[in-house]
């Protein structure tokens, strides 16, 4: 009898053919969703009866949805953060979960260069703007000699670091494990938060979705920083207090905003955030590249395979 696998990762048959092919030698049958958009608790429940194991995307996995899933044996991220998984329910119902850090890495940080960009240039606007028959001037500071701090310094802040280097920008990096060798190697300051937050023109998060990091950027943070800093998280939602965000990008405390994230997703419209210029947002597809699908599709592949037989899977959460 066939194992059935949900994955809820939009596109994975598309992209993702060496995992496809992996599962289906191992005698798997796929149920794939076609939503574009994570399951809903509702959704979830009508179909995880008869599911042996799940390749996740940011879908919310935890008992509630467990007294439902009795032939659950394990879950694969499909990507690093695990905020969407309780791993103590997982523990309590014997059901094994994985990531896959650092397959993602390059693509999330060419990401959050790419809205550090066009936040500081300000090109969502000018090129509204051109295209409306206006001949609009801007002027911004250039890169060269501004400070990039990192909330963060794992692998995706490093790679950040590496790109950014070129641009002449001086870089600070804050965080709790540091890595002291990859600081030297790519010439990055190691500090403190408070310095991070304090002398950083532009500052990119970069750290995970914790109890500790949930509303990390809020009113008492952000009023430690520069005026008129720019502020990219390709990390997490939570992490930004929206409410605050929106206060301090209206007074221009906090001159533009990047992010691939939010506090709910998909995104409520009627936040005010939604009317501001100085707001640049993408849906959450700063990993979402071939490269790293399929990479990443072959990971969680293997990892359900294993899970399946009994054996502990790369990257083994519990």
């Amino acid at each position: 009898m066939k194992s059935k696998i949900l994955i809820s990762v939009p596109h994975y048959e598309e992209r993702c053919k060496e995992g496809v092919r992996i599962l289906e030698e191992n005698d798997c049958e796929l149920i794939i969703t076609q939503n574009g958009r994570p399951y809903t608790f509702e959704e979830l429940k009508e179909i995880v009866g008869d599911i042996d194991a799940v390749i996740a995307g940011v879908d919310t996995w935890d008992a509630a949805i467990f007294e439902y899933a009795k032939k659950l044996k394990g879950i694969a991220r499909f990507g690093i953060g695990v905020d969407n998984f309780n791993l103590e329910d997982m523990k309590q119902y014997g059901i094994h979960a994985s990531n896959t850090p650092g397959i993602n890495r390059n693509s999330v940080a060419e990401h959050a260069v790419t809205l550090l960009l066009c936040t500081v240039r300000n090109i969502p606007r000018l090129n509204k703007t051109t295209r409306e028959g206006a001949w609009e001037r801007f002027i911004t500071h250039e890169l060269q000699g501004q400070t990039l701090g990192l909330l963060g310094f794992g692998g995706i802040a490093r790679s950040v670091a590496e790109k950014m280097k070129p641009f002449g920008v001086h870089i600070l990096a804050f965080d709790t494990f540091p890595n002291e060798a990859e600081a030297e190697r790519l010439g990055v300051t190691l500090c403190s938060m408070e310095e991070v937050l304090a002398k950083s023109d532009i500052i990119s998060i970069h750290v995970p979705c914790t109890d500790e990091t949930r509303g990390l950027i809020c009113k008492e943070t952000i009023a430690k920083m520069k005026d008129g800093v720019f502020l990219i998280n390709t990390a997490r939602g939570p992490i930004v207090k929206e409410d605050d965000l929106y206060e301090a990008l209206v007074s221009g405390k906090i001159a533009a905003h990047g992010t691939d994230v939010f506090e709910k997703e998909p995104v409520d419209l009627n936040h005010p955030l939604f009317g501001l210029e100085n707001y640049v947002c993408t849906p959450h597809t700063a990993a979402e590249s071939y490269e790293n699908y399929a990479l990443t599709g072959a990971a969680t592949a293997r990892a359900v395979v294993a899970m399946l037989k009994g054996e502990e899977p790369e990257n083994m959460l519990v």
